[in-house]
């Protein structure tokens, strides 16, 4: 593929973006008036984020926008020297064309304490030829008295219509045939998850033109969800030797590693009927299971002991 999708289909304007529209209204009131205060985008990956800071520097300054706008991402520079060099002189520069500039800090939430810091007075500082927009996903990351300094905008996980929306549009640009179980397979694969969604789609695209449910969850490394339920009834149902199998299944077809399992298996817990006082058990040993992993465990052992577990906690809820 020649181009990726997300920049190509990345909307240019606060209209196009989906699934925030309480954000965008707001964003809009600023747009009108001309102003802005400092901003604090918080919320997922993949919500809408650094979409809607471009999209309000697009809709401020028309064409010219380029040159009011700079992006950093604190992922890469995280210390005090960036904000005491890179920004802090960027923040000083007056705007080309009057008005202010925008300075985009993505990830903000990975700067260190000294670097916020040292960001907070900058902010202060630099008000009448800059306006900050601090990107993160948790703001309890962020120190108080930059949150206190800004306006807080909380993206929430796109609903299902809007990854469908965006999906469809993206499909019929491209001249893609994609089943009904595939657009379902999109959206359970994203997870409210707007970037992941357009990458799961791409990657088969870039194969074959006509794509289902089968081929997007093999492409995406995702297991289908009614074969995860599958390996948690049969631990339940007190068959671990099968359960194994199942395992070893999603493991080797799936090329799944085991936090990826781990993951599923959460969230299927919720989705299966199951009494309160058992779905509590079975999302303690799951949490337990991913500290293990997390902290160096061997993936295969801790896995089957989950299932193991899992059996324990059937034999009980039989006994019952």
């Amino acid at each position: 593929m020649k181009e990726i999708w997300l920049e190509k289909y990345r909307p240019k304007s606060l209209d196009e973006v989906e699934g925030q529209e309480e954000i965008v209204e707001r964003l809009k009131a600023y747009v009108k008036s001309g102003n802005l205060p400092h901003l604090l985008f918080a919320g997922p990956p993949g919500t809408g984020k650094t979409t809607c800071a471009v999209a309000l520097a697009r809709e401020l300054f028309g064409d010219a926008w380029r040159s009011h706008f700079f992006e950093l991402n604190s992922s890469d520079e995280r210390g005090i020297d960036v904000v005491r060099n890179k920004i802090k002189e960027y923040a000083r520069m007056a705007p080309m064309e009057g008005g202010f500039n925008i300075i985009f800090l993505d990830e903000c939430d990975h700067l260190t304490g000294d670097a916020q810091a040292a960001l907070r007075r900058t902010m202060e500082m630099y008000t009448r030829t800059s306006r900050f927009v601090l990107s993160c996903n948790y703001s309890s990351r962020i120190i108080e008295p930059i949150q206190s300094r800004t306006a807080v905008f909380r993206f929430r996980p796109l609903k299902p219509e809007a990854i469908q929306r965006f999906l469809e549009r993206i499909a019929k640009e491209e001249k893609l045939k994609v089943t009904p179980g595939a657009v379902k397979a999109l959206i359970y694969v994203a997870g409210g998850d707007m970037r992941k969604a357009v990458n799961s789609l791409q990657e088969p695209a870039s194969v074959a033109p006509d794509i289902d449910e089968e081929t997007l969850y093999k492409t995406a490394s995702t297991a289908r969800p009614e074969e995860v339920k599958k390996l948690i009834e049969t631990s339940l149902g007190g068959d671990f030797l099968r359960a194994r199998d199942a395992l070893d299944n999603l493991l080797i077809e799936y090329g799944l590693a085991g936090e990826d399992i781990l993951r599923q298996l959460h969230r299927s817990a919720f989705e299966m009927s199951l009494p309160d006082d058992f779905r509590v058990r079975l999302v303690d040993a799951i949490g337990e299971a991913e500290f293990r992993l997390v902290e160096g465990s061997n993936e295969r052992i801790q896995l089957e002991s989950l299932l193991a577990k899992f059996v324990v906690f059937g034999q009980e809820l039989k006994g019952r």
